[in-house]
């Protein structure tokens, strides 16, 4: 198949697959079905799919990545070294890059997002990454309530680690960050601090030796982006000092022109 052919193909087989939609004419056009598509997936509940579907979406997905264009870590230059490890800042979509683990920041259901089209970072993981990462994360939080009981919910940052299915990273580390929701604490900033140590951890841990940090909880959480690029190049730093050798690139993967500001000013500031 060629891609337009797997796009037909994905669109007609998911319109099948939603008990709400199975109705719906399949659009004519490539753009009108990537919408479609994508909508349909944003939606899914975390359900099985049928094997051959599944080999044509996971086709369909990475060609999707080699046209947006993958970027490697030999891609992005350094621009701070901490002992034997780069420190990186790169503006434009994380689900490009090519690293061990990029870093989603995920709700506390884990399970990504459902609203269709949104452009949140989780969303948009969930959508490149295919229908299996839902299902990952749904798996790993039964298996947690089944522990803990049926109203567990994934706490402030304490991350979670899935494969990257079929994402150019090898896997993603989803972590909930501290939402704001009417003025900074000093409770806030530590669980912030947290959501990057913790994160650096489990890279550890697993062996991962290279990580794209999202700017956890700047967005609808509303952590002030000024701050929050305090806390996370100090944290990052100190953790690097405290584990020397452990990681070779760390990447702050930023969205807006501001905090490519603010993170190209903390890190040519002298920070250790």
């Amino acid at each position: 198949m060629v891609q337009k052919e797997r796009l037909q193909y994905l669109t007609e087989e998911f319109i099948k697959d939603s008990p709400e939609y199975k109705n719906m004419p399949v659009p004519s056009g490539m753009e009108e079905q990537k919408q479609v598509l994508r909508s349909l997936m944003n939606i899914r509940m975390p359900r099985p799919m049928a094997s051959h579907v599944l080999k044509v979406q996971d086709d369909y997905l990475r060609e999707r990545s080699r046209e947006n264009g993958i970027v490697t870590m030999n891609d992005i230059p350094v621009c701070r070294t901490v002992g034997n490890t780069g420190i990186s800042i790169w503006q434009g979509d994380i689900t490009r890059l090519a690293a061990d683990a990029i870093v989603n920041a995920a709700n506390s259901q884990m399970l990504g997002c459902f609203v269709p089209m949104h452009m949140c970072i989780d969303n948009c993981i969930h959508t490149y990454a295919g229908i299996q990462l839902r299902a990952e994360c749904a798996q790993k939080m039964r298996a947690l309530r089944l522990q803990y009981g049926n109203d567990y919910e994934q706490p402030t940052a304490v991350p979670m680690l899935t494969k990257g299915y079929n994402l150019p990273a090898s896997h993603v580390i989803h972590v909930t960050g501290p939402i704001v929701s009417r003025y900074l604490t000093g409770e806030l900033e530590q669980q912030l601090s947290d959501c990057y140590v913790n994160v650096l951890d489990m890279c550890a841990e697993n062996g991962l030796r290279s990580v794209a940090f999202c700017c956890i909880s700047t967005g609808v959480f509303r952590f002030p982006n000024e701050r929050a690029a305090d806390i996370a190049v100090h944290t990052v730093i100190q953790w690097l000092n405290d584990h020397p050798g452990a990681m070779d690139r760390v990447v702050f993967n930023v969205f807006k022109d501001l905090d490519r500001e603010l993170y190209t000013q903390r890190l040519a500031g002298g920070e250790q």
